[in-house]
């Protein structure tokens, strides 16, 4: 069996050095022609975020945030996967995997971690306690970049299964969303044995022509979304389904077209009002950022789009186990309840939340434990 090693993550100075100095000799193109972000970041918004970034953001206070938490490195199927594992000080707590996407990462759950392993010490009860098993996608954060191409998301659900196996977990839940969803969704078709119940908060549903009449309000607004999706939003996706090693380049190479790149998706799927700083600080999407440019994983993040965007989002295989799902109403991809039940036929858990987006645990985190608490109550 592969050893688990515990890991702490420690930035060179050097580091730090170098991505200011690269924010200093940052080369700017000329402003959009228009007053709003329709084409993309706003200059005048991405070179103030970078002058914070270079001045006053400090990156050894989110090192120490995570290093809070015992973090881990194990092998599995010839890859390092980076991990949290945070035990619960309740002895009933429940094994629980929760899987992050792009532009995410583990930054995005660190206002839940507390809440969901001694959920006593706010407002929950000793029977909500989860121990938590938070991964590092491949080629994601501090997890290794694959080498060779078939890192799929149903490879990625089959490792996190031998994941828990290696932790000593014989039945656990899983939970995500964005690619972490999609890891979610394999792992209730894959990992059978040992996986009991999953929750997700992005939908990734295809309604048959029989759900598709007599629509509600929630239907028509998730027909929409996947509309202004297609036409206005996709274009990120569809560059790194397609080129991710080129995109790569600049993404690895330009601190500023990196965060560029990063927060308009933060603008545009987050419950905002026009700014993504309206829900999340600024020093919060930084460290986010962080995880994307101190390994280097522009290129081996993208590259995730190119093994699975299609089959993520083609036909479904039927989901047997029990199942929740929370809408979170300015996310990407919505579903009804009656569309969810052709997927899943045993939906334990549907509620359409009346505010966030597609970062529900990083943009309301009060509200996501509260439906992870309930999806799972029902499943234990």
């Amino acid at each position: 069996m592969s050893s688990i090693k515990p890991f702490k993550i420690s930035v060179a100075e050097e580091q730090l050095d170098d991505l200011k100095r690269r924010l200093s000799n940052t080369r700017w193109p000329e402003r959009e022609t228009v007053n709003d972000w329709s084409q993309g970041i706003p200059l005048d918004y991405l070179e103030n975020i970078c002058e914070y970034w270079r001045n006053e953001y400090d990156w050894r206070r989110c090192e120490a945030e995570i290093n809070q938490y015992p973090q881990f490195i194990t092998e599995i199927d010839g890859l390092d996967i980076h991990f949290l594992h945070v035990q619960s000080p309740h002895p009933n707590a429940q094994p629980l995997v929760m899987t992050h996407g792009w532009p995410g990462s583990i930054v995005e759950f660190l206002k839940v971690i507390k809440p969901l392993s001694d959920p006593t010490q706010f407002g929950g009860k000793a029977e909500d306690a989860f121990h938590l098993v938070i991964p590092s996608l491949p080629g994601y954060g501090f997890s290794a970049k694959p080498s060779q191409a078939g890192w799929s998301v149903e490879r990625i659900g089959r490792a996190w299964g031998q994941l828990m196996a290696r932790l000593g977990y014989d039945e656990y839940f899983a939970q995500g969303g964005d690619w972490g969803s999609a890891v979610t969704h394999s792992m209730a078709v894959t990992e059978t044995t040992h996986c009991k119940g999953v929750h997700v908060n992005m939908a990734l549903v295809s309604p048959s022509d029989a759900v598709l009449t007599d629509l509600s309000a929630l239907e028509k607004t998730a027909l929409a979304s996947v509309q202004h999706y297609q036409d206005w939003d996709s274009g990120y996706s569809k560059q790194q389904t397609t080129r991710p090693q080129t995109v790569g380049y600049g993404l690895v190479d330009s601190p500023a077209g990196l965060a560029g790149w990063i927060t308009e998706k933060f603008w545009a799927w987050t419950d905002n009002q026009g700014s993504p700083e309206d829900v999340l600080g600024r020093d919060e999407i930084l460290d986010n950022i962080m995880l994307y440019w101190l390994p280097a994983t522009g290129a081996s993040s993208a590259r995730l789009y190119w093994e699975s965007f299609s089959a993520a989002l083609g036909p479904k295989a039927m989901i047997e186990m029990p199942f929740a799902y929370s809408c979170f109403p300015k996310d990407i991809f919505l579903a009804s309840e009656r569309w969810y039940k052709e997927r899943a036929s045993d939906l334990r858990h549907f509620n359409v939340l009346e505010k966030g987006g597609h970062f529900a645990a990083f943009e309301q985190p009060t509200l996501f434990v509260d439906e992870v608490r309930t999806a799972f109550s029902t499943m234990r």
